[in-house]
C-alpha cells in the first residue's frame, strides 16, 4: 500500500505554499537560467550575474531544487530539465509562461479570494476596476509579456492540435476569439485548400494585422454584440473557459446564429478530469474563477452547455498537448 500522506505536513505544506511559485517568479525575472547557460557555476558567480544577494538566491534555489528546478550540490548549480525550460532560446521555453504568472496582475487578486468564494465574483473586480483585459491595453510592458506567454503557450497547443486533426476537408475556416492568429496560419497550412477569418476585438486585429494574406481576412467585433462570420468550421481555442456559464452560452449562442446548419464547431479547452488526483487542470479553474469569473469544465458541462446553445456534441479528441478537441454541429 502507499503510504499516506502526513497530515500535518499536507497542511503545512499548501499554508506556506506561497513561497514556492513567487521564488520560481523572481528567478526567471532576474534571468538566472539564461546567466547559468550550460553550467555548472557557482551561487556567488550567478548572484554576480544577475545583481543578487548570493546568501538569499543560494537558499531560493535550494528551495526550487528540491522540487525539481535547478540542481544544487553544495554551491554549484547545474540545470535540470525543468529549470531548461526557463532559458530564453529553449525550443519550448516556458521562460515568458512563468513570467506572466507572476506579473501584478495576476498575483495580487489572490490578496482577495475571500471575496470570490463568498460571492461567486471574480477578485480582480477589487484588484483591478478598470477589468483584466483593459489593464493591458493600458501597461505595454505587460501586454508583451502576456503575448509572448500565450505565443510561446500556443506553439506546443497547436503542434499537438495539428497532429490529431485533419482540416482539409473544410473550405472556410474562422478563428473567434483567435489573438494574433497563431492556431488559423497553422491550420491553413495543413488545409492548402481553405481561407480563413481571424475575428477578434479592435485592437487585437489591429496587432494581427501583418498575417493578413489572401488566404487570411481579419475581421474586428465583439462577440457579444457583432455578427460573426459565415463559415464551414468555427475554431474557439481557450475562448470559453474566460466566461461564466451564462456569458460562455451567449458566445456559443452568437456562434450558432452565424454558422450554416451541420458546420463544425471546435472547442479546444482543458477539461477537468474525473478523478481526483492533483491536476494543473483543477488550479487553472482556480485561476480562471479569480482572475476572470471564468471556468474549466468537465465534459459533461460542454456537452450540456454545447447543446443549450444549438450544437449537438459529436465527439472528444485528446491532444498531446494538455488540451483536448471539442467537436459539434450546428443542429
Amino acid at each position: 500500500m502507499a503510504e499516506e500522506a502526513n497530515p500535518f505536513e499536507t497542511i503545512r505544506q499548501i499554508a506556506a505554499g506561497a513561497c514556492l511559485p513567487r521564488c520560481l517568479h523572481v528567478i526567471v525575472e532576474l534571468g538566472v537560467a539564461d546567466a547559468l547557460g550550460d553550467g555548472p557555476k557557482t551561487t556567488p558567480e550567478l548572484a554576480t550575474s544577475v545583481g543578487a544577494n548570493p546568501d538569499a538566491l543560494h537558499r531560493v534555489l535550494r528551495l526550487l531544487s528540491a522540487h525539481g528546478v535547478f540542481e544544487l550540490r553544495g554551491s554549484d548549480v547545474s540545470h535540470t530539465p525543468a529549470s531548461r525550460l526557463l532559458q530564453a532560446n529553449h525550443p519550448q521555453s516556458m521562460r515568458s509562461l512563468a513570467r506572466m504568472f507572476g506579473l501584478p496582475i495576476n498575483w495580487s487578486p489572490y490578496l482577495e479570494l475571500r471575496h470570490t468564494v463568498e460571492t461567486g465574483q471574480p477578485a480582480s473586480v477589487k484588484t483591478l476596476p478598470g477589468g483584466y483585459w483593459n489593464y493591458f491595453e493600458r501597461d505595454s510592458a505587460a501586454a508583451q509579456i502576456f503575448n509572448e506567454a500565450m505565443a510561446a503557450k500556443a506553439q506546443g497547443q497547436v503542434a499537438g492540435i495539428m497532429a490529431a486533426y485533419d482540416f482539409s476537408r473544410f473550405k472556410l475556416i474562422a478563428d473567434i476569439g483567435g489573438g494574433r492568429g497563431h492556431l488559423l496560419s497553422a491550420v491553413l497550412k495543413s488545409a492548402p485548400a481553405a481561407k480563413g477569418v481571424l475575428f477578434d476585438l479592435p485592437h487585437v486585429i489591429r496587432d494581427a494585422s501583418a498575417i493578413a494574406t489572401s488566404r487570411i481576412r481579419l475581421q474586428a467585433g465583439d462577440f457579444f454584440s457583432d455578427a460573426l462570420p459565415v463559415s464551414d468550421l468555427y475554431l474557439l481555442m481557450e475562448v470559453i473557459h474566460d466566461w461564466d456559464d451564462e456569458k460562455a452560452a451567449l458566445i456559443l449562442s452568437a456562434v450558432r446564429r452565424a454558422a450554416p446548419r451541420g458546420a463544425t464547431l471546435l472547442l479546444l479547452e482543458s477539461i477537468v478530469p474525473d478523478d481526483p488526483a492533483p491536476n494543473f487542470i483543477k488550479t487553472l479553474d482556480i485561476v480562471m474563477l479569480t482572475l476572470l469569473g471564468g471556468k474549466q469544465r468537465s465534459l459533461a458541462e460542454y456537452d450540456e452547455l454545447l447543446r443549450k446553445s444549438g450544437f449537438s456534441v459529436a465527439r472528444e479528441n485528446p491532444t498531446r498537448a494538455g488540451i483536448s478537441i471539442l467537436e459539434a454541429n450546428a443542429a
